[in-house]
């Protein structure tokens, strides 16, 4: 193993952990500010429990999610100089701007939020939720922007072999930014949906904070149904986009070889990349057109018209991408029979149903983590999109400096997601609403 398969490897796990904690922060602070924005409106103190709560595990989720974070962004100087070098003047003005404007709002607002909600006035507690849920949408706005200028860049000219930018806009909101920005927001509202579902059937099983657990789980059901419903055509936009800036990944993920009308939507397959082939294929036929270009006659890039050096890893690319819809339909039908119970009032009563919301959450997380894999490996082997190639793009160290850093990250992301585990499931467990501690 080189230094480049190994650079790879540390900033996907990095990358990895680092997003088992975002997509919670992103749809919990949402929630948590229509929990606030009730609280204000109504005055019950249903919704200030809800909230009390809520901002609990908020807060735990958002500190390591920092934490892992700074560490993650290291490796584009450490790892990955030469890429830092091309694109540093256009990748540095979103992360500087995610900064400035998102990531210092939330955690501001967070710390009064979570310290000080007692010593500020009724409007000042849900603006400053407002705050947390637009900071954290913010920031990943500007994040997903500077990551969907890899997939299709726009608004540069190339310069001593540095790309520099000459339109911000256009940069800014290149082609695939708003489909992936919407697309991992909604992913990222339904896992918080999943999630306060889930916690709340755990309370309602054990028949334990049922004043928070019932309407809590009545917001995470609706809330989940409405963005996956929204999800269906969100990731439909996502997906033209893909077939139309980046034929190849498109291809790679329906291991769709011709170049034809017609073109299969995939459900399985073998592929057999030494004869250009699947040796075992389950697929609907003209559907991939239809849903790529709106029409069945429409043609769709094959990998064989893909020069073999610039074809994505193909199991990598096309298996995260179909488990990530699978796990996705699995979520969306658990949310959806659970909301159907709750409308006809037997949800309470179905230990069945509580149960399986349960067990569907390390699935909603890995929709989630598989679907960044599907987008990231599914553009190799490039690292900025038909101008440089990941293995350019690799910093001159050392075998043995990456691979201390790969250990001591390593390391110290198992100390932080165990910590995390920890200071969840404590908080969860031990939970007592303020009016029963008084």
């Amino acid at each position: 193993m080189g230094v480049l398969m190994l650079s790879r490897i540390q900033f996907a796990l990095t990358a990895g952990f680092h997003y088992i904690y975002v997509p919670l922060s992103i749809g919990l602070a949402v929630l948590i500010f229509f929990m606030e924005f009730r609280r204000h409106q109504t005055k019950k103190p249903v919704y200030d429990q809800m909230a009390r709560f809520w901002i609990k595990l908020l807060a735990i989720n958002f500190v390591i999610g920092v934490a892992t974070g700074i560490t993650m962004e290291f490796q584009f100087g450490t790892n990955w100089s030469d890429y830092s070098r091309f694109v540093g003047d256009i990748f540095g003005a979103p992360l500087a701007a995610e900064g400035i404007f998102a990531f210092f709002l939330e955690s501001t607002f967070i710390g009064l939020l979570f310290f000080a909600k007692d010593k500020i006035s009724s409007f000042m507690r849900m603006f400053a939720a407002l705050m947390v849920a637009l900071g954290t949408n913010l920031s990943a706005f500007w994040i997903l922007a500077a990551n969907s200028w890899q997939q299709t860049p726009a608004g540069y000219q190339l310069e001593n072999g540095r790309a520099i930018m000459t339109d911000f806009s256009a940069a800014l909101f290149n082609h695939s930014t708003l489909p992936r920005f919407f697309h991992a927001i909604a992913g990222a509202y339904i896992l918080a949906a999943v999630v306060v579902t889930a916690v709340s059937a755990y309370y309602i099983l054990r028949n334990k904070n049922l004043e928070i657990a019932k309407p809590s789980l009545r917001w995470g059901l609706v809330f989940g149904v409405l963005f996956s419903v929204l999800q269906l055509f969100i990731g439909h936009w996502h997906a033209k986009e893909v077939a139309e800036y980046q034929p190849a990944k498109m291809a790679a993920f329906e291991l769709n070889w011709e170049t034809r009308a017609d073109a299969p939507l995939l459900i399985f397959a073998i592929p057999n990349a030494a004869e250009e082939k699947n040796s075992f294929e389950i697929s609907v036929p003209g559907m991939l057109s239809y849903f790529a270009f709106g029409s069945t006659a429409a043609t769709v890039t094959g990998l064989k018209d893909i020069p073999a050096d610039e074809r994505p890893p193909l199991l990598a690319s096309s298996l995260p991408f179909h488990l990530m819809v699978l796990f996705w339909v699995i979520t969306i039908v658990v949310l959806a029979v659970g909301l159907i119970k709750q409308l006809r009032g037997t949800i309470y009563q179905s230990r069945v149903w509580l149960k399986l919301s349960m067990a569907v959450v390390p699935l909603a997380y890995l929709a989630n983590e598989l679907g960044w894999m599907a987008a990231e490996v599914g553009r190799q082997p490039w690292i900025v999109q038909g101008f440089l190639k990941t293995a350019d793009s690799v910093s001159a160290v050392s075998l043995a400096q990456v691979l201390t850093v790969f250990i001591l990250f390593g390391v110290y992301y198992l100390v932080l997601f165990i910590l995390f585990l920890y200071f969840m499931m404590k908080t969860i467990r031990n939970y007592v609403p303020q009016e029963r501690r008084q």
